[in-house]
């Protein structure tokens, strides 16, 4: 993975990071916003039931008859509200009245009218004229069982009016915490649902930026291109190449971005390679100057051609490979007989088999039908068959075949040499990267499968090398199919 991709995904991995940080923050601040609008609701409902009672009090006597024909009625009363996507289909309050001693009078429950709940927080700091209020698990093991009970204090006025309203009774409203639980869980779901796409929005917002202000009609063009010839492309051939386009778009995005080190990335990798036909150039010049026989000096004379090409063939081949990286499309698309492109490869590279006498076994039938640019199609095949012939062994064939496999055509290229070795499989197509040739132990530039590579994705398909069953490797190119119109 290369620094400039390293730098974005930290990025990307950081702000995920804040952004999840500050999820959670708000995720768990959720339960007690609702816990505390919840205990706001139950002070005006004890505070309208501490009202009705006082109505009727008399002489500290509080009669709860009414209260308790009221709830009665209230329980079999049909109850549906839907707030928001929540369905709400009974009343769950739990109520009880106590005289200023703490003892309960009335109980909405039916089972602890005589106790004494001067002990409860919200009974005690209510008849001592404070606000009272409390949470208590109604089943001791179960967490979830929590209730939350507010008081309101039940007054009369003092005998002759002095001396102000006394206080004779409290009403206590308790409301399950499991009853509002649906709400909190609603809420955050709702809450990462917005996060969710407010992350994805701002991504996009920012590719699209990105890409508008570094090429603004440059990625037009290349969905145009990726779309103007449909009718010879399957669907999902289409989405793989708009893909392609836009991942060309964020790329030379990201580069510009990147800038200098994405520059001194490739200067440093170039100079790297470079440095050893530069070398091997040097030394042979060096020598030259030295009297030897006519044999050394031409075989040192031929050092420096073979270098000079080495160096050529290195430039050339990278600055192929940039201007191909940095298309998002094909600019021309026509349609492309593989036999024809094969039959031009193998004219081409015949003479470079012959020097190893091996010969070429070819099975590509002539209906077979892609749709791209012929040109880079062919420079894609001629670098698989070169890179076969340089690893196969002499004397024997490099077998090339296509068949049609559903939408698409798998073309290969088979060798009978030592195949990829086992720390190669996942680098092969990296750019710089080789192994050494069997015949001389030299390696090659390492540019060509990663053109392979570019010329795939902009066809809409892929390219794969792999070890044969039968021994030696495999190069496979998978390309849409085109049916002649």
């Amino acid at each position: 993975m290369s620094r400039r991709s390293r730098v974005f995904i930290a990025v990307f991995v950081v702000y995920l990071a804040a952004v999840g940080l500050l999820l959670y923050r708000v995720a768990t601040d959720i339960d007690p916003r609702y816990r505390e609008s919840a205990e706001e609701s139950l002070v005006d409902t004890a505070q309208l039931l501490a009202t009705l009672l006082e109505r009727r009090t008399f002489s500290g006597v509080i009669p709860t008859d009414e209260l308790e024909r009221t709830l009665a009625h209230l329980a079999e009363r049909p109850v549906y509200a839907r707030i928001f996507d929540i369905e709400k289909t009974s009343v769950d309050l739990h109520v009880y009245v106590t005289d200023r001693n703490g003892v309960v009078l009335f109980d909405s429950r039916g089972r602890d009218a005589g106790r004494n709940y001067l002990d409860w927080r919200d009974v005690r700091l209510t008849l001592a004229g404070a606000y009272g209020a409390r949470t208590t698990l109604a089943d001791d093991d179960n967490t979830g069982s929590a209730v939350m009970y507010v008081g309101a204090a039940i007054r009369e006025r003092r005998a002759g009016g002095e001396g102000g309203d006394e206080i004779v009774g409290m009403v206590s409203v308790g409301k399950p915490i499991e009853s509002i639980a649906p709400f909190i869980a609603n809420a955050r779901a709702k809450l990462l649902q917005v996060a969710l796409i407010s992350v994805g929005a701002l991504l996009a917002a920012l590719a699209l930026a990105l890409i508008w202000l570094l090429r603004p009609l440059g990625l037009l063009g290349d969905i145009w291109r990726a779309l103007r010839h449909q009718g010879s492309r399957s669907f999902t051939a289409r989405l793989r190449l708009m893909a392609h386009a836009l991942r060309a778009a964020v790329a030379e995005a990201r580069d510009a971005l990147a800038g200098r080190s994405y520059a001194e990335q490739y200067v440093q990798t170039l100079a790297h390679e470079i440095k050893s036909p530069l070398a091997a150039i040097r030394g042979a010049a060096e020598l030259l100057r030295e009297p030897m026989s006519e044999a050394a000096r031409a075989r040192f004379a031929g050092n420096i051609v073979e270098q000079v090409g080495r160096a050529h063939d290195l430039v050339e081949r990278m600055l192929e490979l940039t201007s191909l990286e940095r298309r998002g499309s094909l600019e021309r698309v026509e349609l492309v007989s593989l036999a024809q492109v094969v039959r031009l490869v193998v004219t081409e590279a015949v003479p470079i088999a012959e020097r190893k006498h091996m010969r070429f076994e070819v099975d590509v039938p002539e209906p077979l039908l892609a749709s791209g640019d012929a040109f880079l199609l062919q420079r894609a095949i001629s670098n698989l068959v070169r890179n076969a012939i340089d690893f196969a062994p002499a004397h024997s064939t490099v077998e090339i075949a296509a068949r049609a496999a559903g939408r698409q055509i798998a073309l290969t290229v088979h060798d009978y040499g030592p195949g990829l070795p086992p720390y190669a499989a996942r680098r092969v197509f990296e750019k710089f990267f080789s192994t050494a040739r069997p015949d001389s132990g030299k390696k090659g530039t390492g540019l060509g499968l990663a053109f392979v590579k570019e010329v795939a994705a902009l066809h809409g398909g892929v390219a794969r090398l792999d070890n044969h069953p039968e021994g030696g490797a495999v190069a496979t190119l998978l390309l849409p199919r085109a049916t002649a119109a």
